[in-house]
């Protein structure tokens, strides 16, 4: 049995408002447009059965903490509705410029998710594991290296990524978060080596 979404305009909108938005952001250690990664959280939402709404809320999730803070989710919620713009909200660290200190932002988001919404979980989920992904695959390439493009370093990167799938883990478990769990663990070998 399947649970087919249909896409209408409004994921055309979102997506090219996203490329917009994130136009001129690279990722940190590949240098891969971002548009890349807001593509891809979103094909893990759709793929793990998220909606619409959901799949909009993938292509925004940076867009709060990384591209001008409230005024930008209030402009996704004018555009998109008041579900995906609070999707995007609980999926941002710091809606503020400067952002507080990155720990304190990463501990605050780990604690939200104890009581964030299924959708909050999926999209976060979906974030977490493309992010991991892509560490592994540039830790591959860079080595040692990689870990100097985040503000975590290999650690506070390290203890990040494990810390927030603990925290799904408690919420459920579905194929998702099953697949960022295997993720994390293959970063963590990896790491030991990179």
């Amino acid at each position: 049995m399947s649970n087919e979404v249909i896409l209408t305009a409004r994921f055309g909108e979102a997506l090219a408002y996203a490329h917009q938005l994130h136009a001129g952001q690279a990722r940190k250690a590949s240098g891969t447009p971002y548009i890349a990664h807001l593509l891809s959280a979103a094909a893990l939402v759709l793929e793990d059965g998220g909606d619409e709404d959901e799949a909009i809320a993938a292509l925004l999730h940076d867009a709060v903490e990384d591209q001008g803070g409230r005024v930008v989710g209030e402009a996704i919620r004018a555009r998109f509705g008041d579900r995906v713009a609070e999707i995007v909200y609980a999926c941002s660290d710091a809606e503020t410029l400067p952002k507080p200190p990155w720990r304190e932002r990463k501990e605050q988001f780990i604690a939200r998710l104890a009581t964030a919404a299924p959708e909050v979980v999926r999209v976060t989920a979906a974030d977490k594991l493309h992010n991991v992904r892509c560490l592994t695959r540039d830790c591959r390439v860079q080595g040692e290296a990689v870990w100097t493009h985040f503000r975590g370093g290999k650690e506070g990167t390290l203890w990040y990524s494990r810390a927030v799938y603990e925290a799904l883990r408690r919420r459920g478990n579905s194929p998702l978060i099953e697949a960022f769990g295997i993720a994390v663990e293959t970063l963590e070998e990896l790491a030991g080596v990179c």
